[in-house]
């Protein structure tokens, strides 16, 4: 089908139009996937009365966080349009919306479905006592939140192409050059168009991730400090006030903002690609127009293969006998969803580009270059999640000692988690290094672009495996608070385990094609400062040693230490009210303890939304003001430097954040899995507190300092074009 499609194709527009079809197709083939494994979850038995209200309870609270969050953001989307529109254009405008709504629709499904999944999981675990079947119930609910993260973002990617870049003519060769604006701002239409696609979804995984990042770490760290440490009960036990904000947590921040997450970082390595390839066409006269064309909308195709590729291989685990080897089973659908899409991108890249001249493009191995560079991505992006896999798995030593210094108490366990932590951050940087030399040196700055998408290509799958994470936890919490037999709750910790490597994972494929989708947005960023003057083959250099750029160097590099301070600051704001709610509620009423009085459960996910609403606004508006105000004043060379600093700075934070809280995450786990005196021993009581320490690392800061350098880098790269011109340091000069 893939290449029947791409025989006919050519540069004319029906041609394109053909292309955009099938793009379009692949994203509501994912989308109706996406409804049917919906429904299939949703006609399972739910179970007892009493787990249908403890999920019901759980999917109220995570429902009214987000009404009250998306409201939040309404706001705030609504003055970015309306500034876009005025400075940038109406185009820019509108695909800002789009872009908002495909990013918030995502997170909407995924949140609903969890709620949904996770009850459905603990009945089937309850009724079957296989390991196997639950997973697959897991996986089910899992795949609507990759299905919808891969099709809303690749249909708003390809309505805003059809409608601007064709329609429109915005991408047509002759239009793919600089135009002046009323204001007398010169950039080139198409670019900041899907570039504003592009800070839509961004805006809304920023806010999704830090608001959900807030209010399921607040609820887990007062959970886990009182009612573990404090009062000896089990996680999740029913006499714990904080237990159904915690579970409400775990569906708005770990699955609504981690779909809104992965959405934004896909679509930024796309966007990331078509803007290069407008620019390089620009600054280079020796390019066909009919290679320029191609080289834009490729990253759409190669998505679309993706997306087909990624849906083979979550059919392949819904239909096949599942074993009782949840990580076994995870890692086939995911390689066999990141195997077809090799292939996919090879058949799609050879007759897409054959020939075509394709060296004056800088491709050094002919029409595949591309997808080598594709491919150095898939495999750059497996490499750093196994490494991520090795660091935070209690099957392996790293984990495994820090479980063995928690018999020695808190402080060693958080030393050694530490210690963990800053070891993992080398291994995949070295990786990102060779991916970006070895596919800069296949097809210059654009191979760069496509070894992001390439890790990333896949996400479909990925992020299914991801959520899946989240639902198991919830399952497990559902079956505590029921009582069901503790065999139960054994077959759901099991799965959620495998669930935090899995999301360890994940969230090192993010970090490492931000890292990449930052690299190229940084390259459009300096052909965008230059302007006209690139045609005439003005080399790119930022130069580090003028003093505004080193100083903006070191500031960008100590950004990312303020935001995640004052991340970890809010959480801590907001744990700190949970903690003293529950010890409130247990000296107030022995009978809680006893379990003759039912807690307040609703004072608990009040405190955990108020204290992520409120604190959410200044850290998430910091990645889009800073370089702004910055730029604003101190010019466009000091923004150069900003980007590299910030980018480089937050690739390493964002690394050892990830890896050094999964491993305390999962150290705790295996202390519980009877290693060292198992639940309840000091050993025990020694991790809860180095995996609370972790807890905002994991699944608050790590998660949203691969959002904060791509906002950085789209925001400047739409407003370099003004502020380039129009900053106090020029007026002064």
């Amino acid at each position: 089908m893939i290449q029947g499609v791409i025989l006919v194709l050519d540069d004319t527009e029906g041609g394109i139009c053909m292309m955009i079809g099938f793009v379009i197709i692949a994203a509501m083939a994912a989308l109706a996937f996406a409804a049917i494994n919906y429904y299939g979850v949703k006609k399972k038995d739910p179970g007892t009365e009493q787990m249908v209200q403890i999920s019901g309870a759980i999917q109220e609270g995570a429902r009214a966080f987000l009404n009250h969050e998306y409201k939040v953001i309404f706001k705030v989307s609504l003055v970015i349009a309306i500034v876009l529109g005025v400075v940038v254009s109406l185009s820019g405008a509108i695909a800002f919306v789009f872009g908002a709504v495909m990013s918030a629709s995502a997170g909407w499904i995924g949140m609903n479905i969890a709620t949904l999944a996770n009850v459905r999981v603990s009945n089937e675990a309850r009724n079957t006592k296989s390991l196997g079947k639950t997973l697959r119930v897991a996986f089910r609910g899992g795949s609507v939140m990759g299905l919808s993260v891969g099709g809303f973002a690749l249909l708003g990617l390809a309505l805003v192409y059809l409608v601007f870049g064709v329609i429109l003519k915005q991408a047509t060769p002759e239009n793919l050059r600089f135009h002046t604006n009323w204001l007398g701002i010169s950039d080139i239409p198409f670019t900041m168009t899907v570039s504003s696609y592009a800070l839509g979804c961004s805006i809304i995984a920023m806010f999704n991730r830090v608001g959900g990042g807030i209010y399921t770490k607040a609820a887990d760290m007062g959970a886990d400090l009182v009612g573990k440490t404090e009062a000896g009960i089990p996680e999740d036990d029913p006499r714990n006030p904080a237990t159904i904000a915690d579970n409400v947590g775990d569906n708005v921040g770990d699955v609504a903002g981690l779909g809104s997450d992965l959405l934004e970082s896909y679509v930024g390595s796309l966007v990331s690609a078509m803007i290069l390839a407008a620019y390089i066409y620009f600054s280079q006269g020796t390019i066909a127009a009919s290679l320029v064309s191609k080289l834009v909308y490729a990253p759409l195709l190669v998505a679309a293969g993706g997306i087909v590729s990624s849906m083979v291989g979550i059919l392949f685990l819904l239909v096949k006998k599942v074993s009782d080897n949840p990580h076994k089973e995870l890692n086939a659908a995911t390689f066999m969803g990141a195997g077809f899409t090799i292939v996919s991108s090879g058949i799609i890249t050879f007759f897409l580009f054959q020939g075509e001249d394709v060296a004056s493009a800088g491709f050094a191995l002919g029409a595949l270059s591309p997808w080598v560079a594709a491919v150095l991505g898939i495999v750059s992006g497996i490499v750093i999640g196994q490494i991520a896999e090795y660091y935070t798995s209690y099957d392996y030593k790293p984990t495994q000692k820090i479980a063995s210094s928690s018999q020695e108490g808190p402080a060693l366990t958080i030393t050694q988690g530490m210690s963990v932590g800053m070891i993992s951050v080398m291994a995949p940087v070295v990786v990102l290094g060779i991916a970006i030399i070895a596919s800069h040196a296949t097809a210059g700055l654009y191979g760069v672009a496509m070894a992001a998408i390439g890790m990333l290509s896949f996400v479909t799958v990925t992020v299914s495996v991801d959520t899946y994470g989240p639902i198991a936890d919830n399952a497990g919490g559902i079956s505590e608070m029921a009582r069901l037999h503790p065999e139960v709750r054994g077959i759901t910790d099991e799965l959620d385990a495998v669930g935090n490597t899995t999301a360890a994972i994940g969230k090192g494929f993010a970090i490492g094609s931000a890292t990449l989708a930052a690299l190229s947005l940084f390259s459009s960023y300096l052909y965008a400062q230059a302007g006209e003057s690139v045609e005439h083959g003005i080399e790119l250099v930022l130069n580090m040693v003028s003093p505004l750029t080193l100083v903006g160097g070191l500031v960008g590099a100590a950004l990312p230490y303020l935001f995640s301070g004052m991340l970890i600051e809010a959480v801590a704001n907001a744990a700190r009210k949970m903690v003293q709610e529950v010890r409130r509620q247990f000296k107030a009423d022995p009978g809680i303890i006893k379990g003759t009085s039912l807690p307040d459960y609703t004072t608990c996910i009040s405190i955990s939304s108020a204290g992520a609403i409120s604190e959410m606004k200044i850290p998430a508006l910091i990645s889009v003001a800073t370089p702004l105000v910055t730029g604003f004043i101190f010019g466009a060379g000091f923004v150069g430097g900003l980007l590299i600093g910030t980018t480089l700075s937050s690739v390493m934070l964002a690394l050892y954040t990830a890896n050094a809280g999964g491993a305390w995450d999962n150290g705790k786990k295996y202390v519980e899995h009877g290693h060292f005196g198992g639940k309840g021993s000091n050993a025990h009581k020694a991790a809860v507190v180095g995996d609370t320490v972790g807890d905002p690392l994991k699944d608050t800061v790590g998660p949203s300092l691969d959002i904060l350098i791509k906002i950085m880098a789209i925001v400047s790269l739409i407003a370099v074009s003004i502020f380039g011109k129009f900053n106090l340091f020029a007026l002064l000069g």
